[in-house]
Parts: C-alpha cells; sequence; structure tokens
C-alpha cells in the first residue's frame, strides 16, 4: 500500500467546504521521526545569543576574540593566490600530513605514516563524528567520561551506537577506573577520553595513560581521543598524548584541531592520526560526508608548520591569561577549581550570596549574563543526565587581556548586589 497524504481519505465535500471558507490548503510538509528528538539548539548557541542581547562579555563559548598569526594568514592568502583553489587530495594535502607526522613524531616518540595514517578533517567534531560512524555498529556500546563535550552523546547517537556515562570524580574530575572496568563489556566498541579535559581542564597523567593500556590489554576495544587542546598544558607539566604508549597508539584514533591551536577556531580544520587499518575505515566514511577540506588553509598551515615555535609557545602564552584571570577571580566569591589545561577555568559558586547559591547553575550563568554581563557555561550541559547540577560553572579565557579586565570587573561587583 502506497504512502497516502493524510488529507487523502476526506470526503470531497469536506475538501470543498475546506476550500470555501479557507481558501487552497498549505503545502503539505512531510516531517519524518527526528534522529535526535531529545535535542535542541545547543547550550553555548543559547547562552552566546543571550550574551549577545544583553551585552555581556561572553567568556561562555570556547573561541578567541583575538585574530591568529598575520603570517599564517598570509600564508593562506599566498596559497590562495599561488591557485591552491581546487579540491585537495581526499585524505589532505601531502606536505601538511607529513608536517603532522612529524611533529607527533617530535613530541611524542611515535611515528605515522603520512600517506595511510593520517587524514586532515573538516574540524575536530567532524573527526569525532567520523571516526565512530567508521567503527560504531548498532547496538555497540561507547564509554565516554561525564563530564563530556556536548557533541560525544549525539554523535554516537547517529552511529546507532549506546552510549555508556561513566562519571570522573566529582571534585577533582580524574578517571575511575574501578568504574571503568566495571564498565566495560562484551559490547564495549570504544572507549573516549580527552585531555586536557573540556570542561574541567583537568590534565591526564603518564600513570592514568598506563593504566588505561592495562585495563584495555586483550580487549577488541578502540580508544578515541580528543586532544584538541594538546599544546596548553601548565605548570611544567607536558601533555600524555596516547601516541606516547605504543600498545594505546595501536588502537587510538587521535585528533587535534589547528583552530585551537593557531586561534582560527573558525577555519574548522583538524586531523585524526590512527593506525593504517583504523584509517582505513576512517575514510571510507570521510570520503562521503566531508570528501575533503579547504585547499589553501592546508598548504598555509603546512607552510606555517615549519617553524613550530607557535605551538611550543602555547602553553606560556595562555598560562599568563589563566593566572591573570585566575588572580582576578580570587577577590570575587567563587571559588576556584584547579586548571592545568585547556583554556577554561571552573568555578563552584555554592559560597555566593543567597539566593545565588541556591540557583541552578543554567538559572545562575543567565543570572550573570542578564545582570552582571557576564557569560559563562553551565556544568551540567556536559551531562546526560539530567539530575546532574553541580555547583559549577564554566569560563573561557582565550579572551584579550581588556576583555578579561571588563569581565573581572563585573564578577567582583556580584558579592555587592542581590539577586534580582
Amino acid at each position: 500500500m502506497s504512502a497516502t497524504h493524510p488529507s487523502a481519505e476526506a470526503s470531497s465535500s469536506e475538501t470543498s467546504v475546506t476550500s470555501t471558507s479557507s481558501g487552497p490548503a498549505a503545502p503539505y510538509t512531510p516531517v519524518p521521526p527526528s534522529r535526535l528528538p531529545q535535542l535542541g539548539t545547543t547550550v553555548f548557541s543559547v547562552m552566546s545569543a543571550l550574551a549577545q542581547q544583553h551585552g555581556a562579555v561572553n567568556l561562555g563559548q570556547g573561541f578567541p576574540d583575538f585574530e591568529g598569526d598575520p603570517a599564517l594568514l598570509d600564508a593562506v592568502d599566498r596559497a590562495m593566490r599561488g591557485g591552491h583553489n581546487q579540491y585537495p587530495p581526499m585524505p589532505g594535502v601531502p606536505a601538511l600530513r607529513q608536517a603532522i607526522a612529524a611533529k607527533i613524531e617530535t613530541l611524542y616518540g611515535h611515528r605515522y605514516d603520512a600517506d595511510r595514517e593520517i587524514t586532515v578533517t573538516a574540524g575536530a567534531t567532524q573527526a569525532i563524528l567520523t571516526a565512530l560512524l567508521a567503527v560504531v555498529h548498532p547496538g555497540d556500546e561507547v564509554i565516554v567520561l561525564e563530564p563530556a563535550y556536548d557533541s560525544y552523546a549525539p554523535n554516537i547517537a547517529l552511529a546507532g551506537g549506546v552510549m555508556v556515562p561513566v562519571p570522573l570524580d566529582p571534585h577533582t574530575f580524574r578517571p575511575d577506573f574501578d568504574r571503568l572496568r566495571a564498565a566495560l563489556s562484551p559490547r564495549t566498541r570504544v572507549l573516549m577520553i580527552n585531555t586536557p579535559h573540556n570542561p574541567s581542564g583537568n590534565v591526564w597523567t603518564a600513570d592514568e595513560m598506563q593504566q588505561l593500556a592495562g585495563l584495555l590489554e586483550g580487549t577488541e576495544v578502540l580508544v578515541l581521543s580528543d586532544e584538541v587542546y594538546e599544546h596548553m598544558v601548565y605548570d611544567g607539566q607536558q601533555h600524555e598524548s596516547v601516541c606516547r604508549l605504543p600498545s594505546l597508539a595501536a588502537r587510538s584514533f587521535v585528533v587535534s584541531s589547528f583552530g585551537k591551536t593557531y586561534h582560527v577556531t573558525g577555519w574548522k580544520v583538524g586531523f585524526v592520526a590512527a593506525p593504517a587499518p583504523l584509517m582505513a575505515e576512517f575514510r571510507k566514511v570521510h570520503q562521503y560526508n566531508v570528501f575533503t577540506v579547504n585547499s589553501p588553509m592546508q598548504v598555509g598551515l603546512a607552510t606555517y608548520m615549519a617553524d613550530p615555535a607557535p605551538y611550543l609557545g602555547l602553553a606560556d602564552f595562555y598560562q599568563r591569561k589563566r593566572d591573570r584571570f585566575r588572580a582576578g577571580l580570587a577577590d570575587t566569591p567563587f571559588r576556584l577549581l584547579p586548571c592545568p589545561g585547556s583554556y577554561f577555568q571552573c568555578v563552584d559558586y555554592s559560597g555566593l550570596p543567597a539566593p545565588l547559591a541556591a540557583m541552578d547553575d543554567m538559572a545562575l550563568c543567565q543570572w550573570l549574563t542578564r545582570e552582571v554581563g557576564v557569560a559563562a557555561i553551565p556544568m551540567s550541559a556536559f551531562y546526560s543526565a539530567k539530575a546532574a547540577r553541580p555547583s559549577i560553572i564554566r569560563f573561557c579565557f582565550a579572551k584579550k587581556d581588556e576583555t578579561l579586565n571588563l569581565a573581572l570587573e563585573r564578577l567582583r561587583q556580584i558579592q555587592h548586589r542581590p539577586a534580582q
């Protein structure tokens, strides 16, 4: 039986009456069941729009309010004017893939084959979705450590997988390996990790990576390691990439982001590194969802990467901003959580004057935006369970000094103002 327009069974007399009284019927739009029925607009878009509406300093969404290096912009301009404006190879410009492989080998000691094991992507989010689509089959389980970046859950759902949330320690945001071990099952396909961590700024240690390697030894579980903040690790620590351990590198997709590293988030260029058998599956999907990535930006990035100073100096650059921001927040009622990495600072607001401390985190962020003029992101946005309502919010300090100074000036007034 063929599909029928809902009005097709109406009698001719009913149709006639409708046409006479109301005019022609509106064109019919079929609306299929949603693939993501539980989702609406992301909290980042909501808070950014609210910040714009109220003229607030936007410390919510994680993007810089300053430009990238003019030398990088010039390199892209030369690439455009030099004729690099048509499709590049599907996995990425060879020179860029070679530069990525050389950087990973220098920093982490693992050599990827640039031809078979590196793919340039349209940002890290596309890389994560593509990796999941490549290896997750309907019903497969994907372990996610929460709080987690908000794209993970819908990406897993789109792949037909089942997300298995495992909470990080609520006070330190460190992984709990007993809980991870308990979450593993014969249906576990992927375990997702993120270091440095968004939203908490936590950084995995070498010992934790060793524990992860031991936990997965003898299993078929793959690792999807989100390392987009790899160059933002502070206080003399180093980034512990899964690439450092051969047993983890052999089962991992490693994702990073040029947008985060070079202050050009709007370019949406990232990359994935993985062993050849995994990358072959990744590219099967990649070639049909984006095929390839902006050509002149790839050529420009390859040229710019010849000098490692910009990414090697990134930790010092952002640590100065982190220290400035933390010093200013010390004069507010917020309790600072540790920030060993990333460009996010989380704070506990339970010490704010009543009734602010009693608000849920979304309400508090909305109040801050409307009444104080500073936008933040609620921590609950990073949990799958709506019951999870910690008294924690997240600020982004990837901003000009004058932006941070203005935000701090406004935040210092909180203890003197009643909630409205």
